[in-house]
């Protein structure tokens, strides 16, 4: 039950009703309960279990004679086994979890999207607006660095250009942007 909120990030109906019949050739493709919007993604490792588990015949998540749980009996049940384990979280709050966690690995708006069968751009954007900034601007710093093609920029021509030139003259030792571009002046 905790893998389809963690590693498929499906809401308590889908969970519910994830079975089988979802999937194909190791790719989940279900349609959203609360939105309808199909969702189609590839079975993670850590899922593939699920066939060898006890599962009923149309759904993942059954009840011990293989019935199908309503999302109900769904929620409550991971609401019970999260507290019983004291985890302070909810079947919701695991899916939430989740979309953090992607989020925090670099996964796009639209990725999470496709992923959680969100439309609109309003929840996956909550999520990369919040994700860990430290992280990702540790993975992005190379993308300032500048590349063995680029030069620099040069200044303006006409009166900006001579106006440069005379503060140039006066303050070589501030290091100012010289005539030719951004290249430090040369003393």
């Amino acid at each position: 039950m905790f893998d389809i909120y963690c590693y498929a990030g499906r809401r308590r109906g889908d969970a519910a009703a994830l079975g089988k019949q979802h999937v194909k050739n190791a790719i989940i493709s279900i349609d959203t309960e609360k939105t309808d919007t199909r969702v189609t993604i590839p079975i993670l490792d850590i899922l593939k279990a699920l066939d060898a588990g006890p599962t009923g015949d149309h759904a993942f998540i059954a009840t011990l004679t293989g019935n199908p749980m309503t999302k109900e009996s769904v929620g409550n049940a991971s609401r019970d086994a999260c507290r019983a384990a004291g985890i302070k979280k909810s079947a919701h709050g695991l899916r939430k979890a989740a979309a953090t966690r992607a989020a925090n690995n670099g996964a796009s708006e639209a990725q999470l999207e496709a992923i959680f069968g969100w439309e609109g751009g309003k929840m996956a954007a909550l999520y990369t607006k919040t994700a860990n900034r430290t992280k990702l601007a540790s993975g992005a710093m190379n993308m300032l660095a500048r590349t063995e093609n680029e030069t620099s920029i040069p200044a303006p021509a006409g009166r900006c250009g001579r106006q440069r030139k005379s503060l140039n003259k006066n303050n070589a030792d501030l290091g100012m942007v010289g005539e030719v571009g951004l290249e430090p002046t040369k003393s």
